[in-house]
């Protein structure tokens, strides 16, 4: 016999939402990405991409991965972006804020 299913409510309580066909983790983050394609439709953004991946390394080894929210370049002064949609800033998230800060020199947008 299976065991039975039970329907868990998110741990944050945040709610899966789709739009344009992307799954978000949350319905802030999926308003958000409704925002930055408006800006990018009117050029104000270029090159959105959703979940960019930054590999987390010491000492030459890779000891995990920071995942944004979004990643875009501000067309008027011509400077990457990246954003993370946050409800809840936990410790991990936090630590790897900063190791990406210490990595690549980004200071990462929290909306």
């Amino acid at each position: 016999m299976k065991p039975i299913a039970i329907a868990r409510r998110p741990k944050y309580g945040a709610v899966p939402t789709t739009v344009d066909g992307l799954r978000f983790h949350s319905a802030k983050e999926a308003r958000r990405y409704s925002e930055l394609r408006l800006l990018e439709r009117a050029g104000q953004i270029r090159g959105l991409e959703c979940q960019p991946r930054f590999p987390l390394a010491v000492a030459g080894a890779t000891i995990g991965v920071y995942i944004a929210d979004f990643r875009y370049g501000e067309v008027a002064t011509g400077q990457d972006c990246v954003e993370d949609v946050k409800g809840v800033r936990t410790p991990l998230y936090r630590w790897k804020k900063r190791h990406v800060a210490a990595q690549y020199g980004i200071q990462i947008r929290e909306v």
